[in-house]
């Protein structure tokens, strides 16, 4: 060999075995998860008297939704005298006179409910629930995004956990109400179940770190002003919280049998600016807060699992660096023999790519019952997760750059059914120009699955097909969304001139 092709093939596996080595993470919290199973969380007690309860509610030019999760809030199953309602409205469109008329509907009802509007937007969704905890008056302070409908009996079935001096955060588990409206939704909804059932059931009951996920849970007032307060230095603000809070000594809970419905994105631009603010905020994240946490007198257990935690999105510049590596390195390998080789790449191929689609079969077997209906997603799944590797690693290269961006919300277009549309709903998801990339690479695949077939290496058709289908899945339906919003926004112009 020459020394490009050694250096080629050595490229090739190192970054197969930093996937393997994230690989095998994802089976130890397969493994935390079964060994802690049985260790549900019990309240230490019951309130005699029910705490008063500030919710939060920001929003930010939320019009099609506010008015439901409003109404769905004012239902809560609480002591109406124990409750107080904060509207963080920071919107610049019509959506602040339809939160201010629903606000004052319910005020003239009774309830303490009350519209905070901000103009200037310092330090967004972070800045936004600050401003309101300073005006709050409840002891704990229950918060919902605007794509969630709350069940009413979520803050009787949360709040006596705090009976426990030490617990300073309760997290529930997210629903989906559009799950079933397309693959895109169906797909997401398994990374969000893979997300709270596995991850954060493993961590939660071994005693690791685990994080609030912006919404859909409970806080304890003191924990985020001895935590130093919502910052803003971030993406991830709820991320970056939790670690703060957990460094200080305070105690989390997750309660998976507690779900709260929430609205998934259809539109895969709206879909892939949800990723990259979430992949961008963890590194982020990881850069503010890893040396502190390496610091500390945690056990080596708890800093090991928060490390691969605060990092794990660094896989996605090692799938982008396999999937460029790919095609040389198999064309090299049948130039020296294949067999040479595959005893090593085959086992590890494996461990990196395998991992990924056990994790989340097993989370769909803990919460359904029709389990195995899901199980066809599963390919989809991994495609997908292959195909947002150019729209996460630029955010992880832009957090490791520190290049600062502004927080771009996920629009929301009350979805609800099979029947609902959004293509005729003002807000949009921004198309990245890196679709272009993504479309490249579709078509880099689409040549070394050709290679693949007339060279005889039928083993890699099944993987290479998926990396071929993830890239042009997700550059596609980039694509045809965006263009189908151009053209209804061109007909709607043409009506109105």
């Amino acid at each position: 060999m020459t020394i490009t092709e050694t250096a080629i093939l050595s490229a090739y596996f190192a970054v197969l075995i930093v996937l393997a080595v994230y690989g095998l993470h994802r089976y130890q919290l397969m493994y935390l998860y079964h060994k802690y199973r049985d260790r549900v969380p019990l309240p230490a007690g019951r309130f005699e008297q029910l705490p008063l309860v500030t919710v939060q509610l920001p929003i930010y030019n939320e019009m099609y939704v506010v008015t439901r999760l409003i109404d769905a809030v004012c239902r809560l199953d609480y002591p109406r005298e124990r409750l107080e309602i904060q509207v963080l409205d920071d919107s610049t469109d019509e959506t602040q006179q339809i939160a201010h008329a629903a606000v004052e509907r319910y005020r003239a009802q009774g309830y303490d409910i009350h519209y905070l509007h901000r103009t200037d937007r310092l330090g967004f969704k972070a800045g936004a629930l600050d401003y309101g905890m300073r005006r709050a008056r409840g002891e704990f302070l229950a918060i919902f995004d605007a794509d969630f409908i709350p069940a009413p009996e979520i803050l009787r079935r949360t709040i006596d956990f705090f009976t426990d001096a030490g617990v300073g955060m309760v997290q529930v588990r997210w629903g989906h109400i559009n799950r079933d409206f397309s693959i895109l939704t169906q797909v997401q909804s398994m990374f969000l179940d893979g997300h709270f059932v596995l991850e954060h059931g493993a961590r939660n009951r071994s005693g690791r770190f685990f994080n609030f996920n912006g919404t859909a849970g409970v806080w304890r007032r003191s924990c985020i002003i001895d935590a130093g307060g919502w910052q803003h230095d971030t993406l991830t603000e709820d991320l970056d919280l939790s670690y703060r809070a957990q460094l200080e000594g305070w105690r989390f809970v997750f309660l998976p049998q507690i779900v709260s419905p929430a609205e998934l994105p259809v539109e895969m631009n709206a879909f892939k600016t949800q990723q990259h603010r979430w992949a961008k905020g963890s590194i982020q994240t990881g850069r503010k807060l890893i040396p502190k946490l390496l610091r500390s007198s945690l056990p080596w257990t708890v800093k090991l699992e928060a490390l691969f935690h605060l990092t794990n999105n660094v896989a996605y510049l090692l799938m982008i660096a396999l999937s460029l590596l790919m095609f040389p390195a198999m064309a090299i390998r049948v130039k020296m023999g294949w067999s040479k080789t595959l005893f090593i790449d085959l086992p590890i191929f494996l461990l990196a790519s395998a991992s990924f689609s056990t994790f989340y079969f097993f989370a769909q077997r803990e919460i359904y019952r029709d389990w195995m209906q899901r199980l066809k997603y599963i390919p989809f799944l991994m495609s997908l997760g292959m195909g947002l590797s150019v729209n996460n690693a630029k955010a992880v290269l832009e957090a490791l750059l520190g290049l600062d961006t502004e927080f771009r919300r996920t629009p929301k277009y009350r979805i609800e059914s099979n029947r609902d549309q959004w293509k005729d709903k003002r807000y949009r998801g921004q198309i990245d120009p890196l679709v272009l990339i993504e479309l490249a690479l579709g078509v880099y695949f689409t040549v070394t699955l050709y290679y693949a077939i007339v060279s005889g290496l039928y083993f890699s058709i099944p993987f290479i097909i998926l990396f071929q289908v993830g890239f042009l899945y997700t550059a596609m339906l980039s694509l045809l969304q965006q263009g189908h919003r151009w053209r209804f926004e061109r007909q709607q112009a043409a009506s109105r001139a």
